[in-house]
């Protein structure tokens, strides 16, 4: 089976009005959705006519700079703040939650700004602590393991049994994860994840057991 991905593209103007530029920074990332990312290099010379300095920053798996991906979960320096175009808290909450700084919302499709700190997912990262700890404590652990293209990191979580010997380790493959068929494992005290990072954030709620990302405990 053969796939054919398409970029679905937004046909509005997109323009981050003055009054949004003006609250942010002297240093800023911008990041855009796939939607929006033909609008970047003028929105990046309206803010730069401010006298404001903004970086293209580039994820692991993104396409192209200043692109982001909700599953991104990763640190960037050098800025100040973040300004996020794009619709949704699904993408800015992944920058929030692999950084300190404040993300600049601009919602082109409803013309509204917000800003998300990490103070508003501080349940969340409380939650992530108190799963780490129980990984720690707990002697037997069910990895997830995905066989979806992009997603599937087998080598890297077989490396667990290796950093923790003591650990009784039982990986589960899965194509997509039915929560409900995790609670035909009870003898499993913590899972980790090593597909999509959001899935340890995002659905934890969704299991009774305690769940940590690979990149937590690896």
């Amino acid at each position: 089976m053969k796939f054919l991905f398409i970029e679905a593209k937004y046909d509005g103007i997109i323009k981050v009005p003055k009054s949004v530029i003006e609250k942010l920074p002297q240093t800023i990332g911008l990041f855009f959705t796939v939607q929006f990312i033909d609008s970047l290099e003028s929105i990046k010379k309206d803010i730069e006519k401010t006298g404001r300095t903004v970086k293209l920053l580039k994820g692991k798996h993104t396409k192209q700079p200043g692109q982001i991906y909700g599953c991104n979960l990763e640190k960037f320096d050098g800025v100040d703040a973040f300004l996020y175009v794009g619709d949704g808290l699904f993408h800015p909450k992944a920058l929030v939650l692999g950084n300190e700084q404040h993300v600049h919302i601009w919602n082109p499709v409803d013309k509204k700004y917000s800003v998300v700190t990490k103070s508003l997912m501080e349940k969340e990262v409380k939650r992530q602590k108190a799963a780490y700890s129980s990984f720690l404590m707990k002697e037997n652990i069910g990895v997830l393991v995905s066989t979806k293209s992009g997603q599937s990191y087998l080598q890297q979580a077989l490396k667990l049994k290796e950093k923790y010997p003591e650990k009784n380790f039982y990986y589960i493959a899965f194509d997509t994860i039915e929560f409900d068929k995790l609670e035909d494992f009870p003898f499993v005290d913590v899972w980790v994840n090593t597909a999509c990072p959001r899935i340890g954030w995002d659905d934890t709620k969704r299991t009774a057991k305690p769940m940590v990302d690979l990149g937590t405990v690896l």
